[in-house]
């Protein structure tokens, strides 16, 4: 076609004169002249096509040989790109990431460490378990108490009730009433501490619908506003009162940050009386457990104790000072009442626990005796002796739980032996520990259990550690 299209342009001009490199001879003639140029021209043209058909078509053939050996090599180096992967290896994934995920969790958690009690949106601050240790109270710094059902140690989820505090205001204690629905809480808020006592109303029985009433949410029963003149209260605890003529009512005792501390009826919030330590200031304050002493650790290394005196009637008379623990070469960091009231145990920063008998006369001057002196078993890593912040018996009174910073120990009483030791049993430092009054249920069996909370918004269950 561009042969012939050129052909007719040509036929359509008028002749030129070219230039030949060859000599024209005599007999030339000029229509034969033409036909050879033609016949050249059309040749070149040809020719030139040829040239440039084999130039494209050997250029695209390498093109997509290229492109092909670059699939190819995709394919080789990244299967996954081109095929969707078998469904059973991504389980196969999927199942050894978990594996890793226990083991790292197997390394993190110890053997006692039964379960950890979520929800908390800050450091929890308070802990105190029910006197029929199915039910456990949480007081947390996001301003809300929590009451967990246990009503097994090992549930993957426990139930709690929410009790939001009025505004303002920041839980520091907890401690059960006279009954399980009965708790009250101490309080701080820029005003000053406070103490309120939540309880619930039994519902009524209605015949108009035989659905089961719901059960309301606990209602404040009573309150006290700038309690301790408006210093913060440290420790709050409770305790069943049986001793001697004692009518078995809860009695509470409040400890603050200063010297005083407060005797208070557990179901009405009457004031029951008040002692000061003239100790500088206090670290926490127990009562025992048939609510006949109340003893405090304070700034210097004496612990005073006092007798709550009751009457005919079964009411607080009065709170004598009774007898001072004198032996300790520093502070008493801590301290806790064995469980038939007659023995207390006293942790210190010199390094050393001890054990008192007190069920003395001290009324004639008896003085009380020390039983047992144990060297604290933790050291740092310089090796020099760690003080104890807190220590709690365990209800057979046979193992003493004690912690400094995130660790916890488990230590035998009548030995000083340590039976078992939580490094990094929080990720932060242990701000109360509490062992459950009685076994509670977990599988097929019944375990003692030890409830610590701490600053990682976390309170943990921890099976007793063996004697033997």
């Amino acid at each position: 076609m561009l042969a012939l299209s050129l052909l007719q342009a040509h036929t359509n001009h008028k002749p030129h004169k070219f230039p030949f490199p060859f000599p024209i001879s005599p007999n030339h003639k000029p229509g034969h002249d033409m036909d050879q140029v033609l016949t050249v021209m059309v040749m070149s043209i040809l020719l030139g096509a040829v040239i440039a058909l084999s130039f494209f078509t050997s250029y695209f053939g390498k093109r997509r040989s290229e492109v092909q050996s670059i699939a190819k090599a995709e394919s080789q180096s990244d299967p996954k790109k081109h095929q969707r992967p078998p469904q059973p290896k991504k389980s196969h994934s999927k199942a050894h990431s978990h594996s890793a995920a226990d083991k790292d969790q197997n390394k993190r958690h110890h053997p006692l460490d039964l379960n950890t009690l979520k929800g908390h949106g800050d450091s929890v601050t308070g802990i105190c378990f029910s006197f029929d240790g199915r039910s456990l109270a949480t007081a947390c710094a996001d301003g809300v108490v929590r009451v967990f059902k246990l009503e097994d140690a090992s549930s993957r989820g426990f139930k709690f009730l929410r009790i939001n505090l009025p505004a303002g205001g920041h839980p520091t204690a907890v401690a059960f009433s006279d009954e399980v629905s009965s708790i009250v809480v101490a309080s701080q808020t820029l005003t000053g501490s406070s103490l309120y006592l939540y309880g619930e109303e039994k519902p009524k029985a209605s015949n108009e619908t035989k659905q089961q009433p719901k059960l309301p949410l606990p209602e404040i029963k009573w309150e006290h506003h700038k309690v301790h003149e408006k210093r913060a209260i440290l420790t709050l605890v409770g305790t069943t009162a049986s001793f001697g003529s004692a009518d078995g009512s809860t009695i509470l005792v409040s400890c603050s940050e200063g010297t005083d501390i407060m005797l208070w009826h557990g179901r009405t919030g009457k004031i029951l009386g008040n002692v000061d330590t003239n100790q500088l200031k206090n670290n926490m304050a127990a009562i025992s457990p048939n609510g006949r002493f109340i003893a405090a650790a304070a700034f210097t290394a004496d612990v005073k104790v006092w007798e709550i005196v009751y009457s005919k009637d079964g009411s607080v008379k009065e709170v004598l000072k009774a007898m001072q623990l004198k032996g300790h070469k520093s502070a008493v960091t801590w301290l806790c009442f064995s469980p038939n009231s007659e023995q207390i145990i006293t942790a210190s920063k010199d390094g050393s626990v001890r054990i008192w008998n007190i069920n003395v006369r001290y009324h004639l001057e008896e003085d009380p005796k020390t039983l047992k002196v144990f060297p604290i078993p933790l050291h740092d890593s310089s090796g020099a002796t760690l003080h104890y912040d807190r220590i709690c018996i365990s209800p057979d009174g046979r193992i003493l739980a004690a912690t400094h910073g995130s660790t916890l120990q488990w230590l035998c009483v009548d030995s000083g032996k340590v039976l078992d030791t939580a490094d990094k049993a929080h990720d932060g430092d242990i701000t109360c520990i509490s062992w459950a009054p009685i076994t509670i249920p977990m599988g097929d069996g019944q375990v003692l259990i030890l409830a610590t909370a701490s600053v990682d918004k976390k309170v943990k269950l921890w099976a007793a550690p063996s004697t033997h």
